[in-house]
């Protein structure tokens, strides 16, 4: 097997807690890395579902970017 060095950006946070959680595992981040991209070829494709939401929700979703229909909510009305 040849070992190729790979420079990839990644956000800060979610690489460290991966990275605390690869380390329970006895798993360094090169290794977890490589798991996923084995899976990725076995599977041909990504090894998890990645779905878009549904109609609704992604008219939900443009309906609050756009600043409609939202009600604002008082704490205090929430631990009621």
């Amino acid at each position: 097997m040849i070992r190729e060095t790979t420079s990839i950006k990644l956000d800060k946070t979610t690489k460290d807690k991966a990275k605390a959680i690869f380390e329970q595992l006895g798993l360094s981040m090169g290794e977890a890395v490589n798991m996923f991209l084995t899976q990725v070829v076995l599977t041909k494709g990504i090894p998890f579902s990645i779905k878009l939401p549904n109609d609704e929700t992604q008219k939900t979703m443009k309906e609050i970017v756009e600043g409609k229909n939202i009600e604002k909510l008082d704490i205090d009305e929430l631990v009621k």
